[in-house]
């Protein structure tokens, strides 16, 4: 049933332990990461009850139930009133509720409750999935209570979520926890390599920068990912070796201009791990220990010349200008003060 989900096998055992014994509860809760799996677990878990030829329990994954089941169209970003209602896929009997802008709309929720009292069309029960559960404001939460608390006995419903603790402790005590851990490196290498054509280096490079979530590391378009690497190594390496603040004042302009002003947050985080490499290269000088591997060589003569660095000022600082974009700075200016004050 879960065979072509990468990670996770602790969680493939208590599942399917939970299909096999019938003791699936009526709402779970998936904790862990982004991009780790949650949402193709829980679809899998859908398919173990939809599927019209199970093999020895477990979904067979071609029956037209189960190709049915994961096929959703799903509305445009700016559809409010699309996004107030439960989206269904293919399957009448599987459906989703998904966030819009920041937040999940109370009348979705509204309409997953009485959606959930419907006896099923097809299959034995009913499946629901709420995406980002953790944007449901206190309304949408409220609204959910009911249903938790008393369940029928032919419906499920899935709460995704990456920051389980932003939900209502009363959400929380109403479902039992999956919590997902992060993939091993080597094996999403062995995916990326396997099932989406990436080359051995691409895909080894590509793993250690998605911090386990396979989500991230499919992603990652390492060509371009090296480029823009190499405008933030110019800035580590200013930094270090020759202090030239006009220099650094230009890649600020870089990474604002048209092309660039799009990846500004996602440059900052490339700056981040530069600077983390460096940081460990230092402390426990184990190549092993880095992200950007392939270039550990430069990475290595910049952390001969940087003992004097004050590496956790600058992470600090960069963490800092992340909380600043909730409200609307001017990046340009941030950029230049944060450059500025890593030469200081």
């Amino acid at each position: 049933m879960f065979n072509k989900l990468v990670g996770n096998e602790h969680i493939k055992q208590t599942l399917h332990h939970l299909v096999s014994k019938g003791r699936v509860p009526n709402s779970l809760l998936f904790a862990g990461d982004d991009g780790i799996g949650k949402r193709q677990f829980a679809l899998e878990l859908a398919m173990a009850f939809i599927c019209i030829g199970p093999k020895d329990g477990e979904a067979c994954d071609v029956c037209p139930a189960c190709r049915r089941t994961s096929i959703f169209s799903f509305p445009k970003p700016d559809d409010r009133d699309a996004h107030k209602k439960v989206i269904f896929s293919h399957h009448p009997d599987v459906g989703t509720v998904i966030p819009y802008n920041r937040n999940i709309l109370v009348d979705a929720v509204r309409h997953l409750e009485s959606e959930a009292y419907f006896r099923p069309y097809e299959s034995p029960a009913r499946f629901f999935i709420i995406d980002d559960a953790d944007k449901m404001n206190d309304p949408a939460a409220n609204a959910l209570l009911k249903t938790l608390e008393e369940p029928p006995s032919t419906t499920h419903i899935f709460l995704i979520t990456s920051r389980p603790e932003s939900l209502l402790p009363t959400i929380r005590s109403r479902c039992q926890t999956i919590r997902f851990g992060p993939i091993d490196d080597q094996q999403i290498e062995d995916f990326l390599v396997d099932e989406r054509a990436f080359t051995r280096d691409e895909a080894r490079l590509a793993a250690r920068l998605s911090r386990g979530s396979i989500g991230r590391a499919v992603s990652i378009n390492v060509e371009q990912f090296r480029v823009r690497r190499d405008m933030m190594f110019a800035v580590v390496a200013n930094v270090i070796d020759i202090g030239d603040r006009a220099g650094l004042l230009r890649i600020s302009e870089e990474m604002n201009d048209a092309k660039n002003k799009d990846r500004f947050e996602g440059n900052l985080e490339i700056l981040e791990s530069l600077i983390h490499d460096v940081w460990t290269l230092i402390v426990s000088g184990d190549v092993t220990r880095i992200v950007n591997t392939d270039v550990a060589d430069k990475l290595e003569r910049l952390a001969q010349n940087a003992q004097g660095a004050d590496f956790p000022t600058w992470l600090a600082s960069i963490d800092k200008m992340r909380e600043n974009f909730a409200v609307n700075i001017n990046r340009k200016i941030s950029a230049d003060a944060l450059f500025v004050g890593m030469t200081a």
